[in-house]
């Protein structure tokens, strides 16, 4: 975050602001200091600062227009919600938070969780029940330690139908039982005569505090006399790198000629980490990977993150596998810093998309602390408060941006309900269509009998799907 704040306080309001809005209560944690914060804040950073009137530079006269225009709010929560711009289809992704103890450790990987991950479908018939499946068993996780395995098919919670009115609640808890069910494609290949049916089988979940490892799975495939990695990513998390580095140490040691980069499940995360990725994958030593661009008022804070063949700041040189063409599993779980690396390596090399459209996020943010820079160091004692706004666009070398609407695939590749797969192994369809893929040196349609998730276990988790600025 040095970067972005790399200047002293040129904060075209904050100038004016510390001088004329002194806040009028000395108590550290009251209501009227916080709002003071989320307003500040978010004029200053906010990507969309200039489509939101009310955080114009002059939208206030004086001190009291200004608290007036706090007090309106009910709380710090209301405030930061109405200032966002077009939030059901532009900045789906901004977010505020009472404990930023909490969010860092979930940006490095450590969150309460019971290490599965699922799935969620429409019952056949029905636009409110619905069933998930479970997608992933995370090793060394309350989860990993049950009979859970991934493509278990469940319909309950705690004895009741899952709806998508009940859904968030349900599995919000520390502690929940899912009924297992079993799913009937009556040999078509259309949904609509599926049935779904209960059985007596619950496997009980416990959250506790977990670090997940987003380096998940990793193979080496002979396919024609040539070596084929495979490398399942789940996060970029800057913790990793150096992780991430020796995996790629492994497969040059292995003379990789192809790889496969599974991103299927990976909402995203570092940009650091994506361009250390990039680089990995390219051997680029220099070079524009991608472009951060900021609000109008924060142009100069413009920057390149360019490709590099040492890891920061870790240190150590990159090892690379100098690839021209490269293989990446996708589906609607996959987003920003996820996109960032399919967007930003086509200006460079060939890039085969599998799988299913992408979520469609562009946009990175950093976390903003109440303090006179906006950064950690120096945070208000008085409250755990913190912004986590989008504040930049991300487009690559070219210039261009990832569409609102998702990457699209090259091949379709839809997770079959009654197939999810062993992952990591030739059977698994999504990896099958990317080994296809290699073999033929061609792209070809492959649509297996699977439906795209309405939503995932990530869907009521704010930071899922960020990319942010170390």
């Amino acid at each position: 975050m040095k970067s972005f704040f790399k200047y002293t306080i040129v904060l075209i309001t904050m100038s004016l602001l510390s001088s004329c809005f002194k806040d009028n209560d000395d108590s550290p944690s009251n209501s009227f200091e916080i709002k003071d914060f989320v307003w500040k804040g978010m004029n200053f950073a906010y990507l969309y600062k200039e489509n939101s009137p009310n955080l114009a530079n002059d939208r206030f006269g004086s001190s009291s227009e200004y608290q007036t225009y706090l007090d309106g709010f009910e709380s710090p929560e209301s405030l930061f919600e109405s200032v966002i711009y077009d939030r059901q289809s532009i900045d789906r992704f901004s977010w505020i938070t009472n404990d930023y103890i909490a969010l860092e450790e979930q940006f490095s990987g450590v969150t309460k969780r019971n290490g599965a991950e699922f799935n969620f479908y429409y019952v056949p018939g029905s636009t409110s029940n619905i069933y998930g499946i479970v997608r992933l068993v995370l090793p060394n996780s309350d989860a990993s330690s049950t009979p859970l395995t991934r493509g278990q098919i469940f319909n309950k919670i705690d004895n009741q139908t899952l709806t998508t009115e009940n859904l968030q609640s349900l599995i919000a808890a520390d502690n929940y039982s899912i009924g297992l069910a079993t799913y009937d494609d009556n040999g078509t290949d259309e949904p609509e005569d599926d049935i779904l049916t209960n059985t007596a089988e619950t496997i009980t979940l416990t959250k506790t505090i977990y670090s997940e490892n987003p380096i998940f799975k990793t193979k080496v495939f002979n396919l024609n006399d040539e070596n084929v990695g495979y490398l399942m990513y789940n996060g970029f998390i800057s913790e990793f790198d150096s992780q991430l580095n020796a995996v790629f140490g492994d497969f040059q040691a292995q003379n990789i000629q192809h790889l496969i980069l599974d991103l299927r499940y990976n909402p995203g995360g570092s940009v650091n980490s994506s361009a250390a990725l990039g680089s990995m994958i390219t051997g680029f030593s220099d070079g524009v990977f991608a472009k951060l661009q900021y609000n109008t008022d924060l142009q100069n804070n413009n920057t390149n993150f360019n490709f590099s063949n040492s890891l920061s700041p870790q240190g150590g040189s990159i090892n690379a596998l100098n690839l021209n063409k490269v293989y990446v599993l996708t589906s609607g779980s996959s987003a920003s810093a996820s996109e960032m690396i399919i967007n930003s390596l086509r200006s460079y090399i060939e890039v085969i998309q599998i799988g299913t459209q992408t979520v469609g996020k562009s946009q990175a943010s950093t976390t903003i602390y109440d303090s006179s820079n906006f950064q950690r160091q120096g945070a208000n004692p008085g409250h755990l408060y913190a912004l986590q706004p989008l504040v930049a666009i991300t487009v690559n070398k070219d210039d261009q941006v990832v569409p609102s609407t998702g990457l699209v695939p090259d091949i379709e590749v839809k997770e079959s309900i009654t197939n999810y797969g062993v992952l990591g192994t030739i059977e698994e369809p999504m990896l099958a269509a990317a080994l296809l893929a290699i073999e033929s040196s061609g792209r070809f349609g492959i649509n297996e009998h699977g439906i795209i998730p309405i939503m995932d276990s990530d869907t009521f988790v704010p930071h899922a799907q960020s990319m942010y600025l170390d």
